[in-house]
This record gives C-alpha cells, sequence and structure tokens, in this order.
C-alpha cells in the first residue's frame, strides 16, 4: 500500500506549463469582461481544476483540499450548525457558541444554528431553500455531522454545498476553520469518470492560482481512493471559457490489465480474424493437395472392344416316340376313358325320362 501510495503522489505537473495556461485563462476572462457590459458583468470569477480519472470509481468520496492562498472572499457568508447543548434553549445554545468563537479568535462565521432549530424551523422546503441561497459554506460540528442529511435535503449535495466537518473542542479552533474555509473540497462520485473543484479566483496572481493547483494535485493523489493508474487528465478552466489541458497521463506504464475495455475488445476482435484467416487458408490448401492426390492415384481407363451378342443354343428337345414303360402305362388311362363315356350316355337316359314322366307323357 505504501509502494501503491508513492507511486500515486509520484504525479507532478510542469509548473511552466501551468502558468502559461494560467495567464492564458486570466487574459481570455479579462478580454471577456471588457467586451461586456460593466453593469451585468462580475469582477471575479471562480478558476476550475477539472480531474479525468481513467475509470469510473467504486464508491463516493468526499476530498477536502487545503489551499495555500484561499479563494474565497472576505464577503463570503458562513453558516454553522451545532449541537444542542443539554439543559439550554435554542437561544442559550446560539448565545454559548458566539461567546465560544469569540473566545477563540473566530470573526468569520455570520450564523449560527443549533441542531433543534434545524430540525423544526427548516423543516419545510422552502424554508430550506432559502436557507441554501442565503449562504455559500456551511460548516458543521463534528458531533452533529452524520445527522444533517435527513435534515437538510438532497439539494444541499447537488449544490456541493455540503456541510465541511469542524471539531468545535478543538484548541486552535481559529486556525481549523480558516483553514476549512480558504480550502475547497472534491467530490468524487461513482456514476462517471470527471470531477472539478474550484480553486483559484480570476483576480489572484498567476503565481498564487499556480502553487494552489500544484497542491491540489497532489493532495488528490494522496488521498483518492483507487488503484494506479488514477489520473488520466487535468484541465484548468472557467465558467464560460474551453477547459485548457496542463496534465497528460504517460501510457507506457500500463499493463495488459489496465488497458481499457473497448481496446481490449478490439485486440480481441482482431486476433480472432486472424485466427480464422489461417484456419480458412489452412483448409483451402489441404483441400488442393487432396485433389492433387486424387488425380495422381486415378487410373486411365483402357479402351475394350464390345462383344456382339451371339445366338443362344436351341435345347434339344425330346424324342416323341414313347418308350416302352410309358406305352404300358397309357392302357389303363384309355379303359378309364371309355367307362367315363358309359357313364355320361346312361345318366343323360335317365334325366329324359324323368322329363317326360314330369309333363304327363305316357310311354307306350
Amino acid at each position: 500500500e505504501a509502494d501503491s501510495m508513492a507511486e500515486k503522489t509520484e504525479v507532478k505537473v510542469d509548473r511552466a506549463q501551468v502558468k502559461k495556461a494560467v495567464q492564458a485563462l486570466q487574459a481570455f476572462l479579462k478580454t471577456k469582461a471588457a467586451a461586456s457590459d460593466s453593469l451585468f458583468s462580475e469582477d471575479t470569477q471562480p478558476i476550475s481544476l477539472l480531474f479525468t480519472l481513467w475509470k469510473i470509481p467504486k464508491k463516493k468520496q468526499c476530498i477536502h483540499i487545503p489551499l495555500p492562498h484561499g479563494h474565497q472572499s472576505d464577503t463570503e457568508d458562513v453558516c454553522l450548525f451545532t449541537k444542542d447543548e443539554p439543559k439550554m434553549t435554542s437561544d442559550q445554545t446560539q448565545r454559548f457558541y458566539k461567546k465560544l468563537l469569540q473566545e477563540k479568535g473566530v470573526k468569520s462565521i455570520s450564523e449560527i444554528i443549533p441542531y433543534k432549530v434545524l430540525k423544526t424551523e427548516y423543516k419545510p422546503y422552502e424554508a430550506k431553500r432559502r436557507l441554501l441561497g442565503n449562504f455559500s459554506i456551511f460548516l458543521s460540528d463534528a458531533r452533529v455531522r452524520r445527522l444533517l442529511p435527513s435534515h437538510l435535503g438532497k439539494h444541499f449535495y447537488e449544490k456541493k454545498k455540503a456541510p465541511l466537518s469542524v471539531n468545535l473542542q478543538s484548541n486552535h479552533l481559529a486556525r481549523d476553520i480558516q483553514k476549512i474555509i480558504q480550502g475547497t473540497t472534491l467530490t468524487v462520485t461513482n456514476k462517471g469518470c470527471c470531477c472539478m473543484a474550484r480553486i483559484a479566483r480570476s483576480d489572484m496572481t498567476a503565481d498564487e492560482v499556480t502553487e494552489n493547483i500544484e497542491v491540489a494535485v497532489q493532495t488528490v493523489m494522496a488521498k483518492l481512493e483507487m488503484k494506479r493508474p488514477t489520473l488520466k487528465l487535468i484541465h484548468i478552466k472557467s465558467q464560460a471559457s474551453v477547459a485548457l489541458p496542463i496534465f497528460t497521463s504517460d501510457l507506457s506504464h500500463l499493463s495488459g490489465q489496465n488497458i481499457p475495455r473497448d481496446q481490449k475488445a478490439a485486440e480481441k476482435k482482431k486476433g480472432k480474424k486472424a485466427e480464422d484467416k489461417k484456419l480458412t487458408d489452412a483448409k483451402k490448401n489441404n483441400k488442393l493437395m487432396k485433389k492433387a492426390v486424387e488425380e495422381e492415384d486415378e487410373e486411365i481407363p483402357q479402351l475394350v472392344p464390345i462383344e456382339t451378342p451371339t445366338k443362344k443354343p436351341k435345347l434339344e428337345k425330346p424324342s416323341k416316340k414313347k418308350q416302352p414303360h410309358l406305352q404300358k402305362m397309357a392302357k389303363p388311362a384309355a379303359v378309364k376313358k371309355g367307362a367315363k363315356a358309359q357313364s355320361k350316355t346312361t345318366k343323360k337316359a335317365g334325366n329324359t325320362e324323368k322329363r317326360a314322366k314330369r309333363k304327363g307323357f305316357r310311354v307306350k
């Protein structure tokens, strides 16, 4: 883990390149402000740092970045949510923490809201929206920080104005609050690979903006809970300008495991096509070889003369002369024929007599 952390913090931006980009951005903002109507143009604009990661993070993360040169103006309104003190009313709790902040030398807090007041007076939707618009920074006592999301609503987190945790029991409270107010936060979501944080104002010097950028990059690399490589690109931009690149990751250190999915899929598809081509070529070669072998093995057909069909020899018929044993057998057959002829004549005579009797003829 120590090695991976060291590799993360090794990302260094080119100071000269960063300074050139900052100067170009400031010159663009000045020309744009001069061209527009001075009544409606803002004197200063925030400068943001845009981080592009190699992969979408698996979980959300909020990184606090302490900056050497504060990007918040002195007129910013700061609200502090505090814990309810036991055996005290809401007004007494407010007076108690105002006195505590004065004793510690804190002068940047403009409003103190106890937890009980937040639950009761700021329960309606309109009251929460009004509270969100009245203050630019929200701080919270570390002891009630985990109880606030259900009472503030989603709009505080969509506008990236989530309360920042403060330890009100610290011995160096003024220094801690000033560091938090003058710093910035980077919200890393698990819904995309880009995140942005405000790190400077357009009226700051180029050197101050450059120092803030260097500190912000090193802090993000140290606190980002992701495996290397993490950062792909870093840009600086304002609300209405193009993004100017100040860092591009070197692709030579990427291993096969860190190649993006699209590139992996393309390489896999390319390899599959090459394999299919090899197989088809091998099949064609095999077919050609088989044909050549078959042609060699085939014998040349020989011409054989066709034989004309000849007449079949006639079978010899047996002679009609009766053999002596057949003549002996023929006599009883003749005798039988004569007997049959006699029986037929007698039957005919008998039948005629019967017919005559039926008709009534008398035989004289």
